[in-house]
């Protein structure tokens, strides 16, 4: 996102699937029915008021159930980056009420994570990272989501690397951000009894680096996401589709890479209540078929839980009220 959410984020993001018959629009026109359906959710609040949440959502998309839940670890300490007990706790509980409910986790890879550090010390504590200083951190969470009973969780690790709201973030030295990602990732994998899956997830365009740049390899990489708000760059979604490391980069980057697609955060921003943007994303979203995708759902971005965008919230109403969960994949 353009503004800081990790410190205070830990919302939960509801997921069930999408039909085709569900998502028709008149611009463009919907693909054939696939063979999968995407999980779809909404950031619903911070901590577990999220959990909450769920059922007020799933009665306004008539009866569809939840099968995501997604929160973002606080970025401001490491105490609190490698996952406590309290809470993680919530989550496993939520996470284990149901065996088709995936968990997905935004990771912070650095403590002080939107405390505005300079470029300059921001290299520093990544080139710290890549040495391996902070792998016992990363150890610990792993340690923890097993111990938890979220061996298979998704990591959104370092996400929107190339932009700048975040400590984590690629552009102050691209080398080594990417071999702290990889000793990361294979510090994690070292955890016995994990299956967790890693999201690379940039902000859509170019931002302070093309994205690619920061790519760290594709054995350290499960699913390529993309963060997507109705804002610039881009001056309609035609432009979000056709700009450099935009929607169609994205889509192409991961097919070349051999890996799934996802949105971990997208939806309405600086165009307000936008039913042709809500309508063509929703397109996208279903031709391209993203492992799972997340709408914030709060003003200005969202569509239940913000009164401002009525227009927006009909459309994706429409689409996803009433379809059947698609499952954990």
């Amino acid at each position: 996102m353009p503004f800081g959410l990790g410190t205070a984020a830990a919302g939960l993001l509801l997921a069930a699937s999408v039909s085709t018959a569900a998502t028709l629009a008149p611009d463009p026109a919907p693909p054939s029915a696939p063979s999968v359906v995407p999980a779809f959710g909404a950031f619903l609040g911070s901590g577990p008021e999220g959990v909450h949440r769920a059922t007020g959502l799933t009665h306004w998309l008539g009866g569809a159930e939840p099968t995501v839940g997604h929160t973002y670890l606080p970025g401001d300490l490491w105490s609190n980056i490698r996952g406590g007990p309290g809470f993680l706790g919530p989550w496993a509980e939520w996470r284990r009420a149901d065996a088709d409910r995936l968990f997905v986790l935004n990771v912070p890879m650095l403590e002080r994570n939107e405390a505005g550090l300079s470029d300059r010390e921001v290299a520093r504590q990544l080139a710290r990272g890549a040495e391996g200083q902070f792998d016992h951190h990363f150890r610990a969470l792993a340690e923890n989501l097993v111990g938890h009973g979220l061996a298979d969780t998704i990591l959104v690790l370092g996400w929107e690397m190339n932009g700048t709201t975040y400590s984590h973030r690629c552009a102050p030295d691209p080398d080594a951000w990417k071999a702290y990602w990889r000793r990361i990732v294979e510090t994690m994998r070292d955890v016995e009894g994990q299956r967790l899956r890693f999201d690379f997830a940039p902000s859509r365009g170019r931002d302070a680096i093309g994205w690619d740049r920061c790519y760290p390899g594709d054995d350290v990489v499960d699913i390529v996401g993309m963060d997507s708000y109705d804002q610039p760059p881009g001056h309609d979604f035609e432009d979000h589709v056709t700009q450099p490391y935009g929607l169609a980069f994205h889509a192409e980057f991961a097919a070349a890479h051999g890996k799934p697609m996802s949105f971990p955060e997208w939806g309405l921003f600086r165009n307000g209540d936008n039913p042709a943007y809500m309508r063509r994303m929703l397109a996208w979203i279903e031709e391209h078929q993203p492992l799972y995708h997340t709408i914030s759902d709060y003003c200005p971005h969202g569509v239940w839980h913000c009164g401002a965008n009525p227009g927006a919230s009909a459309v994706f109403r429409a689409a996803l009220a009433g379809n059947a969960p698609a499952g954990n994949r």
